[in-house]
């Protein structure tokens, strides 16, 4: 039996339309699951959107529109923007949907059984645009007076009956899950962040609202909503068909990564796995927090008009270039400026001359001097041997970058083959060789072949479409993609297809 591994995107807030941010976190959520399953995991991957709470509410109305129809535009927008981006998702949850609430409703019954909810009244700061409550002493004043959350948004006074969860008292169970678990939150930065969150000291949550509707109702408590969080967190649970534990999907809970933007690490790090083990139920192994992109070294605003669509970027520059770019551009918990200047040089040296070239000058001579058919392996040089050793290494290195979430450094193992490999023709130049001895010419080309084989595998995740190609034209069959048919070599004299460009250098028009 296949292992299993359940990796999520944040679900995202259908109070705007998909940015470059959103695209990102999906891309990277894409590439870890394309790879677990070539390297034999049975996995599931989800994403969706989040659809209640004030905000929606708030900005409904802006629309013109009643809530539900503005959540059912925008959903559609971001199941557009999944699918433009190649993400190969196995369910897209929308939190308006019935079984959702089933789950969210169960969940609360089953932490309220415990012990840990009561009734009181909530009275405090609250920031519509984060859906979040803050202590007095996280704010600022700005010079007119109003208070300013850490994220920049304004804060109101609230005051109306709320139910509330006992987070006081998970300090030192919060601190000791760390503990016990130091790879549950990345990168470090974050993890230092939380911990001294938590060691700070931890107030009692407010999770019910009764001064909108726009929410899951509370069992048994007429005029209440769940608070956003609890409602949208419980998102990664109602996927797996919990509370039905006999579900086929169940078998993949706890998760294995969620991957989310930092500024929403304290719900997914501190609130989620409260909730969690105040339910009996276990916390996901790890969360693993992205950066944010500026555009070419600015932060994106609406007000600055250099808000990037992600589509037109792959309308522009290709998807596979995208994906490829947004994977190698930036640590993924880091923050990156978004420029089209770097884009470009990345698809022109990187794709279409190290790794294209590479490809395309290989295949071209193995067309011309051996019938289009794989030479047969011979015996290899001290050169050959290193080569064809780095490349055979890349999927234990791979391997431990993407567990990581260390994505940015999986690609510079790949390049650190191809620009070997690259050295390699160069120095072998089986183009002369032709001439002075075709049997070697024959091993040379046979050597960069086997070579190739491995780096178009484990980029096939990032790439999947160009990689197909490029498997295609190294005569790899379909079924021999994965990680596990690397141990078998390609037969000799396999009969190669006419080789063709994978990645055409990128050239701006004119204005």
């Amino acid at each position: 039996m296949k292992p299993k591994f359940y990796v999520t995107t944040p679900i995202y807030y259908v109070n705007g339309a998909p940015h470059i941010g959103h695209a990102y976190t999906s891309i990277a959520a894409d590439v870890l699951a394309r790879w677990k399953r070539l390297d034999g995991f049975d996995v599931f991957f989800l994403t969706g959107t989040d659809e209640h709470g004030q905000k929606v509410e708030k900005a409904a109305a802006a629309a013109g529109l009643d809530p539900r129809g503005f959540a059912d535009r925008v959903a559609a927008d971001f199941r557009d923007m999944a699918d433009k981006m190649g993400l190969s998702h196995d369910d897209f949850i929308r939190t308006t949907e019935t079984r959702h609430t089933a789950t969210c409703q169960e969940l609360w019954r089953r932490i309220a059984d415990n012990g840990h909810i009561y009734l009181g009244h909530y009275e405090g700061f609250y920031a519509v645009r984060d859906e979040a409550f803050y202590d007095e002493s996280e704010l600022t004043t700005k010079p007119d007076g109003t208070r300013i959350a850490p994220s920049g948004a304004p804060v109101e006074w609230v005051r109306e009956p709320s139910y509330f969860f006992d987070l006081s008292k998970w300090q030192d169970k919060l601190l000791r899950f760390y503990e016990e678990n130091p790879d549950f939150i990345a990168p470090n930065s974050r993890r230092n962040e939380v911990m001294s969150f938590v060691r700070g000291g931890l107030n009692d949550l407010s999770i019910s609202r009764t001064t909108f509707n726009w929410g899951i109702p509370v069992p048994d408590a007429p005029g209440h909503v769940m608070y956003v969080w609890l409602d949208a967190l419980t998102n990664y649970l109602t996927a797996t068909g919990w509370p039905d534990e006999s579900a086929e999907r169940w078998g993949f809970w706890p998760a294995d990564v969620h991957l989310i933007g930092k500024d929403i690490i304290r719900f997914h790090a501190v609130y989620w796995p409260a909730f969690l083990m105040a339910a009996g139920l276990a916390p996901p192994k790890r969360v693993s927090s992205n950066g944010w992109w500026t555009v070419e070294g600015e932060k994106m605003s609406k007000s600055l008009g250099n808000v990037i669509e992600p589509r037109n970027l792959v309308a522009t520059y290709g998807l596979d270039q995208v994906r490829y770019f947004f994977m190698r551009e930036k640590p993924f918990g880091a923050d990156g400026s978004m420029s089209h200047a770097s884009l470009v040089t990345r698809i022109n040296v990187e794709l279409a001359n190290d790794l294209g070239n590479l490809a395309q000058r290989s295949l071209s001579l193995i067309a011309r001097n051996c019938e289009g058919r794989l030479p047969a392996r011979g015996e290899a040089t001290a050169e050959d041997t290193a080569l064809l050793d780095a490349a055979n290494a890349l999927p234990g290195l791979v391997r431990d970058k993407m567990d990581r979430q260390v994505f940015h450094e999986a690609l510079e193992d790949v390049w650190k083959v191809i620009r070997a490999a690259n050295g390699y023709i160069d120095r072998q130049a089986p183009w002369a060789l032709k001439k002075t001895d075709p049997a070697r010419m024959a091993v040379v080309l046979r050597v960069l072949v086997d070579a190739m084989r491995p780096v178009a595998v484990v980029l096939q995740p990032f790439m999947p479409r160009s990689m197909a190609n490029m498997l295609d034209q190294l005569g790899v069959p379909v079924e021999a993609r994965d990680i596990a048919s690397l141990a078998a070599p390609l037969a000799d004299g396999t009969a190669l297809p006419p080789p063709s460009g994978v990645f055409p250098r990128h050239v701006e028009e004119a204005a």
